[in-house]
């Protein structure tokens, strides 16, 4: 059976360190003279000697000096918690400095001293009476910024973020990076709309029409080096439309492109056409896709035979193998395709071309280009 530990009061602790210190015994006497340990008998008149040296313990104190300034410590330790635990809430509500300062202008006028409330919420007074001196007031080159972010975000049809809109800025001069960018959307009251992240279910199967060369290698050194092609659907009043894409790795650039009401062969051929035609009849070129029943094809393989391309398939099921087209259709379908769809086959073409040769290739910011459009970038190469 453990025996159980035996506890002391303070005025024992004190009265027993005093036989030591006061009435002349050696530690050992006092011990015996009380009945407690040696060890703790000297443990108790070192901390007593400090105490009337001056010296607050770690341990509950003995005197009655040494008691009032460890209640007054504790005291003060309370109220730093409870004063945090304010400022964490206040800031709980993504309160910025902006917010903060009005707080202390509103609470200042129920005579708060506001050198005090600055302290209180950690905000420098020159940037408080800054803040009041101009608050309302806009500078011309700051309005003229506004006007360019509010453009940028309209053309994107909303989908421009912070990170887009500092790096279209930029291209036209502009020196604006993505937080500037940021409180300039959130000044003229504009958020950028993406979707939520979606889960894939991961797949190894590899194509026995060809094997995975490309094998994620997204980062290419020259054009028309590596091609990515998948095809999508649209819905167009009454019909689908379906949507064949061919993209250049190396800046991420349309550059072959057909729509059909039927998702067959002809449709992935005719992309392949308009993209070796356009880019010169290219030489060593690989093309890599998805398993699609539209690459795997007799009639598509041949057409990459004709014109002396190898091909490259994604594991089936493993969309990952194909990133850079499936964020090309993602961006198209959440930033640029309204959300009720198009009225008619010819107008959902029509809003695809526009995407694709006024948007996407010429004026949309890129982040594999530093936010270059894919046109700017291949001409800077």
């Amino acid at each position: 059976m453990t025996k159980a530990r035996t506890t002391y009061s303070v005025a024992f602790k004190h009265d027993a360190a005093n036989l030591v210190l006061d009435k002349g015994y050696s530690i050992q006497e006092a011990c015996d003279a009380v009945g407690v340990g040696y060890t703790a008998m000297r443990r108790w008149v070192a901390q007593l000697k400090q105490e009337h040296g001056g010296i607050t313990p770690t341990a509950k104190a003995m005197t009655p000096d040494q008691i009032r300034i460890q209640e007054l410590e504790a005291k003060i330790k309370q109220i730093e918690w409870e004063k945090d635990i304010l400022k964490k809430g206040f800031r709980s509500f993504n309160a910025g400095q902006h917010q903060t300062i009005d707080l202390i202008a509103a609470l200042s006028r129920d005579n708060h001293s506001i050198k005090k409330l600055c302290v209180l919420f950690e905000i420098p007074r020159s940037s408080f009476h800054y803040r009041l001196k101009y608050r309302g007031v806009t500078k011309p080159e700051r309005a003229v910024l506004r006007q360019k972010v509010i453009a940028i975000h309209s053309r994107s049809r909303g989908s421009a973020g912070a990170r887009t809109i500092s790096g279209q800025l930029n291209q036209a001069g502009e020196s604006v990076g993505r937080y500037k960018a940021a409180r300039l959307m959130e000044e003229v009251g504009i958020v950028s709309k993406q979707p939520n992240k979606h889960k894939y279910k991961i797949s190894e199967d590899v194509s026995k029409i060809a094997p995975n060369r490309l094998n994620r290698q997204f980062d290419v050194e020259t054009v028309n080096q590596v091609w990515c092609g998948d095809e999508t659907y649209v819905w167009a009043g009454n019909k689908w439309m379906y949507l064949a894409v061919v993209m250049d790795l190396f800046a991420r650039k349309i550059v072959g492109w057909a729509c059909s009401d039927s998702p067959n062969t002809d449709l992935t051929c005719a992309a392949l056409r308009m993209a070796y035609e356009s880019r010169g009849r290219p030489k060593n070129v690989m093309f890599h896709s998805d398993q699609g029943c539209h690459y795997t094809s007799l009639q598509f393989r041949q057409a990459l035979w004709k014109y002396q391309i190898t091909q490259s398939m994604s594991r089936r099921g493993n969309c990952w193998d194909n990133a850079p087209m499936e964020r090309f259709f993602r961006s198209f379908k959440t930033e640029w395709m309204p959300k009720e769809c198009y009225n008619t086959f010819a107008e959902a073409e029509r809003d695809t071309l526009k995407y694709i040769l006024q948007h996407y290739n010429t004026k949309r910011g890129h982040s594999y280009n530093n936010y270059l459009s894919p046109v700017i970038m291949e001409a800077a190469a």
